[in-house]
């Protein structure tokens, strides 16, 4: 109870401190008592009125969603800059800040619009002399208004009204980092390869686990990548979270949930999700960038909610100016130890391509609510009691299961232009032959190829296993090559693998070439060949 006075008081406070917006520029849920959140339309009228009243801000739009709407994304920078081009050359540290991912989760679209207030009105300029900030606040545009009552009930339907998570393809857009299927998640990764932020943050609300913090983050997690800005990353959140308690009365936290089925209760666990690339904070790892995700914890009021997120997103903003060199060295350095390692080392070092969770540290003094055997039911429930966790292992860190030798690049069929036209779509780097070549290097032989049952976003995701077998082919010209001496050579790779836990074949892009190869009863190939070195 007591935290929650103080945050209602500090909320007073704030409120009293800061000027008497203009009514063109509240928000719905501060117009509505925080009873509702904002339209598409709304947010549009915001950042029309914004853009009126200042000559730093400048809205462009990502794309268009399936339902036609542009997607908004508002870049501020004093002085401004017309192009991705004159924001590069200005040396300032560009980041990207999104909301609405799932549009049920209304936190982040509404601290965005109150983060381009704040910037444009009572920040200090000084933060434009270091940052170039892209801000989306409404990715989700379409399922944004598809409201309606109940759907988020473990956010204590707060507000009572709000939209769906997927977008209207029926798409869960942190899912689709990879396949890349959805019309936001296209328009997305243009303006990330055009812009090339160094750092990116999603913007998320929990789904119901009674942690007791009253947000949690997680960086892009290191396994396949270079570990400098996971490092780096990791600090930044850890130094947040220490000075929020006193400056905030909140307390963050790593990402988590509980697994008391096998563990039961006092936990002694705390598991983060998985590292794939699907999810796009996991992604940017393999992109030599830092990425956060920031999750609010979905049981207090919305109000509060939005209060955590806005904090979150300041000290972000701060730390990030406060350390812009350090970021962009600390990328730099990683895409040159990626195009290193691929020119120096194929053929002679390994990498991960199938992962599994491991402890990464333990936790102390964790909050948490308390939870309760129910013997009627043999389940643990929680209570409204707050408690605190001692030693407790954190599942926040991956190990590789299964690694692979690294090739200087893969080389596949003209006729496999859709696998192209994804990695180029990623910002990959793709050639084309122009004369017949053959190559050294190997093949993989599939011993075994399955598919799940069950459709997984509208997929059912293949495996295969096999082994690799030294042999040298010709190309034609025309052909695809990839040559992973390139700053997205460890996304290229992981794509590509065919043993990769969340690659190109996992989605079935080689479906129909596997499958013809079974129906002529032929040896069943990988039809990517990977190869060392080349000759004419």
């Amino acid at each position: 109870m007591f935290r929650f006075l103080v945050f209602f008081l500090l909320v007073g406070i704030a409120t009293q401190a800061q000027p008497g917006w203009s009514d063109d520029l509240l928000l719905v849920p501060e117009k509505t008592d925080y009873k509702k959140t904002s339209t598409y339309a709304d947010v549009m009228a915001f950042l029309s009125a914004q853009s009126a009243k200042s000559k730093d801000i400048r809205v462009i739009a990502m794309g268009k969603s399936p339902g036609g709407k542009d997607i908004p994304v508002a870049i501020l920078a004093h002085p401004m800059v017309n192009s991705a081009a004159e924001a590069k050359a200005s040396g300032k540290l560009i980041i990207y800040i999104q909301g609405n991912i799932h549009a049920g989760e209304v936190e982040g679209k509404e601290v965005v619009m109150m983060q381009i207030r704040e910037l444009l009105t009572v920040s200090p300029q000084t933060l434009f002399d270091q940052l170039i900030i892209l801000f989306a606040p409404i990715y989700n545009t379409d399922s944004n208004d598809m409201m309606a009552f109940g759907r988020r009930p473990t956010q204590e339907n707060s507000p009572p009204e709000v939209g769906i998570r997927e977008n209207s393809q029926g798409l869960d857009l942190n899912r689709d980092g990879v396949k890349m299927e959805a019309y936001e998640t296209n328009g997305l990764f243009r303006l990330v390869n055009e812009w090339d932020p160094q750092l990116f943050v999603d913007l998320h609300t929990t789904n119901g686990t009674w942690h007791g913090w009253d947000l949690t983050w997680a960086p892009s997690y290191y396994y396949a990548g270079e570990k400098a800005p996971y490092d780096f990353t990791v600090k930044m959140l850890k130094d947040i979270s220490k000075i929020v308690p006193e400056k905030y009365a909140i307390k963050f936290g790593p990402y988590g949930d509980y697994d008391l089925r096998d563990n039961g209760w006092p936990a002694k666990k705390f598991f983060t999700y998985n590292h794939h690339p699907r999810y796009l904070v996991n992604q940017f790892g393999l992109r030599n960038r830092m990425a956060i995700l920031s999750e609010a914890f979905s049981h207090e009021p919305f109000e509060k909610r939005i209060y955590s997120t806005n904090a979150f997103v300041t000290e972000i903003i701060h730390y990030a100016a406060d350390h812009a060199v350090e970021i962009k060295s600390i990328n730099k350095k990683s895409e040159e130890e990626t195009i290193d390692l691929y020119t120096k080392l194929a053929g002679n070092a390994k990498k991960g391509v199938r992962f599994k969770m491991v402890p990464s540290e333990v936790l102390y003094n964790m909050p948490s609510y308390d939870y309760k055997l129910d013997s009627a039911t043999g389940q643990y429930k929680h209570t409204m009691m707050h408690t605190t966790l001692d030693s407790v292992v954190y599942y926040g860190g991956f190990t590789a299961e299964e690694e692979s030798v690294i090739p200087t690049g893969y080389i596949f069929s003209k006729s496999l232009k859709s696998i192209a036209d994804n990695l180029v779509k990623h910002g990959i780097k793709v050639d084309v032959l122009t004369q017949t070549r053959k190559f050294s290097g190997d093949v993989f032989e599939i011993e075994k190829y399955e598919t799940a049952q069950r459709k997984f976003e509208g997929h059912q995701m293949a495996r295969v296993d096999g082994k690799f077998v030294a042999a040298h082919k010709k190309f034609k010209k025309g052909d695809f090559v990839v040559n992973l001496a390139q700053p997205l050579g460890h996304l290229a790779f992981y794509l590509l693998e065919p043993a990769s836990d969340d690659g190109l074949v996992n989605w079935n892009f080689f479906d129909e070439s596997i499958k013809k190869q079974k129906s002529q009863n032929n040896p069943i190939t990988y039809p990517v060949f990977r190869y060392y070195n080349t000759s004419k």
